[in-house]
């Protein structure tokens, strides 16, 4: 059994998109976020400092797991694997984000992890379903990215400003150009910044290539408005308390 939901043939385990067990790990995963925010203020010290280390934990955990799978697989291939998908940059730049408590860092994780992430729960580029390996370490990885950033807002209370969003996608294009210069290196796909990903997905209907690409700066600053918006009516609220 272990051999079965460890092995690479998708076909064993097929994924299906908003099935029984999509639906239940987009319920599971809307749970973790509601009980962070109802436990909110009782996180505080020791508890605190557990939290934060047990998502740095499962953070690092889903993505040596991840590498290792493609590994004992010998299917590791470095078009594939490098850490250039937006959850992967999501990802890295959280876990450091965590351990450092930088603001910059966590200006552009928020906007880009909870745009990237939060879209992979609900539409997955997944083709290995439950009770798969794959499945678990997917799901358990893209909610813990959004996780991560919501414990800096509502346990660390950190505030994003307008510029926070200007630079965070100042950033998020950069990285875009670096990544772009990758895929043409090693032929990849990273960021899908060379095709649409072959499950269905939101990007569907942005367009073909290269004009969804066009598209796609677009609804990302829609999102990035949308993430903002939270904190700047917070914002006008309090300045009319005063």
């Amino acid at each position: 059994m272990v051999r079965e939901v460890l092995n690479f043939r998708y076909e064993d385990y097929p994924f299906e998109l908003f099935s029984v067990s999509h639906l239940t790990a987009i319920i599971v995963s809307v749970g973790c976020i509601t009980g962070l925010y109802i436990c909110r203020n009782r996180v505080q010290g020791r508890v605190k400092s557990l939290l934060k280390w047990v998502l740095i934990i499962l953070l690092v955990l889903s993505e040596v797991t991840f590498q290792t799978w493609y590994i004992i697989n010998d299917q590791w291939d470095i078009t594939i694997n490098l850490p250039f998908q937006l959850c992967s940059v999501s990802l890295y730049l959280c876990t450091i984000m965590l351990i450092s408590k930088s603001y910059r860092i966590f200006e552009v994780s928020f906007f880009a992890s909870m745009s990237g992430a939060f879209i992979a729960i609900v539409t997955p580029e997944l083709f290995f379903g439950f009770p798969h390996f794959r499945y678990f370490q997917f799901f358990l990885a893209h909610v813990t990215i959004v996780l991560a950033c919501l414990y800096m807002v509502w346990i660390e209370g950190y505030k994003l400003t307008f510029w926070s969003l200007v630079r965070a996608f100042l950033a998020l294009n950069g990285i875009a150009v670096i990544v772009y210069a990758v895929n043409k290196m090693v032929g990849a796909n990273y960021m899908f910044l060379m095709h649409k990903p072959y499950n269905a997905n939101p990007i569907d209907f942005l367009g073909q290539y290269p004009w969804y690409l066009l598209s796609l700066e677009g609804v990302t600053l829609l999102i990035f408005c949308i993430l903002y918006a939270p904190f700047f009516l917070l914002g006008k609220k309090r300045k009319g308390k005063r």
